[in-house]
């Protein structure tokens, strides 16, 4: 009987052993963040296998992105490159447009300027611009700071097209009133160039650029400036962001402004901060509508998902809790589109498939 008892004991620190190590096992390891060197393309990788992803998933993800005119694909986990796969004739040193997803460089570059005291997010951009940059009564025009254009709560009517010239900025509600997605953010680009004594070209490339060791430039498209790099540029400002500003140890942009710019910014859009997507909230507002749709942006995404969203399909997601960022560059997966579309969330539903 004694014998019995001690083989059935060993039999369960067995059992319970080999549990814990299975377990071990399925953990995602715990790295220290990886950041690309500024001067070199060489970049690490980490296999899915030591992620414990599902591999036979990753074909069917691959073969969705080629069907949906995908040029260039990028997962990283915790800085290391995961996945990275290019399509349709692009290849990793072919630049690709940004579209709006590029409005978070803006951003970024306007909270480096805040955090050297260059501007104030919270005074009105006469103060900057001079009086008249709209064409709406001074009063009116004095409400709008520079927030408000981070934040899409200018007020201005958004279906005049894409000028930002002041014919083209006309009154439809006072400042913080009304959420519409509109290309006055621009101005913030002009507020820092008049703010630096410097063009924003300028100030973007040696104060975030440079920094991380970006490839790409603006280019004037339609009254717009539009931003174009590899594939790989854009994961690099990605993980810049995921790291709450931070590069390699040194802090581009303060964490303080992230999590604003990662925050809900105002009361009207839910899902909105400073010219980025905000997943996991209980309504959001699309581009062209004021009409509020009630649930979460990608309800296949984690919660706290924050994106990147240009047109045509132009995606930065991140990820904090999975130490994720990941790229998507190429045509319109289905329609054209300004920002969301279905394809974020049939995109997730196979990422999940991979990761989880």
């Amino acid at each position: 009987m004694k014998h019995l008892i001690c083989f059935f004991t060993t039999l369960l620190l067995f059992s319970c052993s080999t549990e814990n190590k299975i377990e071990e096992n399925l953990e995602t390891p715990n790295l220290e963040t990886y950041y690309p060197d500024n001067n070199t393309d060489n970049w690490d990788a980490i296999s899915l296998n030591e992620l414990n992803w599902n591999e036979a998933e990753l074909q069917p993800l691959l073969d969705y992105l080629e069907e949906k005119n995908t040029k260039g694909f990028i997962i990283l986990y915790d800085g290391r490159i995961v996945v990275e796969n290019y399509f349709n004739n692009h290849t990793a040193s072919t630049n690709w447009y940004w579209a709006s997803a590029g409005k978070t460089l803006t951003a970024t570059v306007a909270g480096i300027a805040n955090d050297n005291n260059l501007i104030s997010l919270d005074e009105k951009v006469s103060t900057y611009l001079n009086q008249n940059w709209t064409s709406i009564p001074i009063d009116k025009e004095n409400l709008i700071t520079c927030e408000n254009l981070l934040n899409m709560t200018s007020g201005l009517d958004d279906s005049l097209g894409d000028s930002i010239s002041a014919d083209n900025l006309k009154y439809i509600a006072d400042a913080n009133n009304r959420w519409a997605y509109h290309n006055v953010y621009l101005k913030m680009q002009d507020v820092i160039a008049t703010a630096s004594k410097t063009t924003f070209k300028s100030y973007f490339e040696n104060n975030l650029k440079n920094k991380i060791g970006m490839s790409g430039s603006w280019i004037k498209l339609n009254n717009l400036n539009i931003y174009w790099s590899t594939t790989r540029s854009m994961a690099r400002f990605g993980l810049l962001i995921q790291n709450k500003g931070k590069w390699n140890g040194t802090q581009i942009v303060s964490e303080d402004f992230i999590r604003k710019a990662t925050s809900t910014s105002q009361n009207i859009n839910k899902s909105y901060g400073y010219l980025w997507w905000l997943n996991g909230k209980t309504s959001y507002q699309l581009p062209q509508s004021q009409f509020e749709f009630s649930g979460s942006l990608i309800p296949n995404a984690p919660n706290d998902l924050f994106c990147a969203l240009g047109k045509n399909d132009q995606k930065i997601y991140i990820v904090p809790s999975k130490k994720l960022v990941i790229v998507r560059m190429g045509a319109s997966a289905d329609a054209s589109n300004f920002a969301l579309s279905n394809f974020d969330n049939n995109l997730w539903e196979k990422i999940n498939a991979l990761i989880n």
